[in-house]
């Protein structure tokens, strides 16, 4: 056993302070076990290390409880960023200047897909969408989930995803097939059960570094942090949250909407709908349900409350690609999409595309 210091108190035994993981290592562990930042270069060095097998399960688990225990700093979350777009696989979309639709996760409701759901929306519409995803970690169903329920077979090669992207305006990028560094944390991630901060990074890591990008937030602290992120990393972007903890707008209670032109708080009535209650987002129990609601939508069998927060998600994106236009007509756009039947004319094509 080595050590570890808290504050100004005698050094105690810790298990991370191992042979293995090399005096730099254990440097950077420990100055996050005596609640002091990581600078960006330091970030960058021990996620680096994570996707390299530098460390075993124990003292990932411990590194990940560090950002549990309080909250994780711009340069830090820059620093991760950074390693892992740095290993991650090269994909090329520019030529569509695609927008990414997506939710940090770990808001703990339980909700049906609704950002995937509004993905087709959006494409049906006429825009193109490279959306970033994986399983479901804190719910039943992720978007990997459910694109997979319907047949999907994912892939990280460049001409699949330009022919997905130019026949159905959708492209998807399964995130363990891009970021092969992170397979060293998913049994850890599993294991905990709770959100971490990987929760934050998955959105900022999608390979094609999109320059726009509607990402839903479950809490007001995620909505600052990543109004200071994008505003870094100079990203179009809209930051989404209902105050009920929701990351994204669920029309049960007050949205907030944060991007380049500033800050919004909106109640369902502001922007046009009823205000509705929890259970009726609710996913179900299996992925079969999430994919059966995903697909009532599309079908325009869903509840009322379903398509309606699928058409307020879908409309901020489209505002995010437009800011010149008003959200009712980025309302009327994603409703359209929905009701003449291009959103599953879209989906269909990027299953047969993705098959």
């Amino acid at each position: 056993m080595n050590e570890i210091t808290t504050g100004k108190t005698k050094p105690i035994d810790s298990p991370l302070k191992t042979p293995s993981l090399g005096g730099r290592g254990a440097t950077i562990l420990n100055k996050l076990f005596e609640h002091q930042p990581l600078t960006q270069q330091e970030a960058t060095e021990v996620m680096t290390g994570i996707a390299e097998g530098k460390y075993n399960e124990a003292q990932i688990a411990a590194f990940i409880s560090v950002f549990i225990m309080r909250s994780i700093e711009l340069n830090e979350v820059i620093g991760f960023r950074d390693a892992l777009l740095n290993m991650a696989v090269k994909v090329d979309l520019s030529e569509f200047d695609p927008l990414d639709i997506v939710g940090t996760g770990g808001d703990g409701k339980n909700t049906f897909n609704i950002s995937t759901a509004s993905c087709f929306a959006v494409a049906g519409a006429g825009y193109k969408i490279a959306k970033h995803g994986n399983y479901g970690a804190t719910s039943v169903s992720g978007s990997s989930n459910v694109l997979e329920f319907y047949g999907a077979k994912f892939t990280n090669n460049n001409n699949t995803l330009k022919k997905s992207i130019e026949q159905s305006g959708f492209a998807y990028l399964h995130a363990p097939l891009f970021n092969p560094a992170m397979k060293n944390v998913a049994g850890v991630r599993k294991n905990l059960g709770v959100r971490t901060f990987f929760n934050v990074l998955g959105p900022l890591i999608n390979p094609i570094r999109p320059n726009y990008q509607c990402l839903g937030v479950y809490d007001l602290k995620m909505l600052r942090l990543y109004n200071y992120i994008y505003q870094r990393l100079g990203i179009n972007y809209t930051i989404i949250h209902s105050l009920d903890g929701y990351d994204e707008i669920s029309l049960t209670s007050t949205g907030k909407i944060v991007n380049l032109k500033g800050e919004k708080v909106y109640e369902p009535e502001d922007l046009g709908f009823r205000r509705i209650e929890q259970k009726e987002l609710w996913s179900g129990e299996t992925v079969e349900d999430a994919a059966k609601i995903f697909l009532d939508v599309l079908d325009n069998k869903a509840s009322e409350a379903q398509q309606n927060a699928v058409v307020i998600n879908s409309a901020f994106a489209i505002q995010t690609l437009c800011p010149e236009k008003s959200i009712d007509d980025c309302k009327a756009e994603a409703l359209r999409a929905l009701l003449n039947g291009n959103a599953k004319k879209a989906f269909e094509k990027f299953i047969e595309v993705y098959s």
